[in-house]
């Protein structure tokens, strides 16, 4: 715990991930499974034996893939928490390819990101044809970018 603390005190924003004990990560908080970034959806404790250790279960939908992936750890272990980030970006168009023109901070522009498959990508679609200003919201952890939500101006 006392490391979970400096550790987050540091400012450490070049790392992909950091360590936190296995029983101090709760639900709704992030998690690496199975090399995954996920966000936990349940956790239960189980006390094995009279030596043994109490072991935790978790469960964990991926942040990017919706995918759903266990693991179950002692509870004094250590497990991969990653750094996850929420950035707004302007949009400015979005290509034939479905690849989205956001404007940076700095005003240059990012187009390595592609418009988020399903309803979400169809309303961003339609409210930016629609001539609406845009701003897409991008989820970044482990290396990895997506364009999760968007908001009208």
């Amino acid at each position: 715990f006392f490391f979970l603390l400096a550790n987050s005190m540091s400012g450490n924003v070049g790392s992909l991930f950091y360590p936190a004990q296995c029983s101090s990560i709760k639900k709704n908080h992030h998690v690496v499974i199975k090399e995954h970034p996920c966000k936990v959806v349940e956790t239960s404790t189980s006390k094995t034996g009279k030596h043994g250790h109490a072991k935790v279960h978790m469960v964990g939908i991926d942040i990017f893939t919706g995918k759903k992936y266990e693991e179950i750890c002692p509870s004094t272990h250590n497990m991969n928490v990653p750094n996850v980030n929420r950035t707004e970006y302007m949009l400015l168009d979005i290509s034939d390819d479905d690849f989205l023109s956001l404007m940076m901070p700095d005003g240059s522009t990012k187009e390595d990101l592609k418009i988020p498959e399903g309803e979400i990508g169809e309303k961003l679609r339609e409210a930016f044809n629609n001539g609406k200003e845009v701003t897409v919201q991008v989820l970044s952890a482990m290396g990895m970018e997506q364009a999760k939500s968007f908001k009208e101006a």
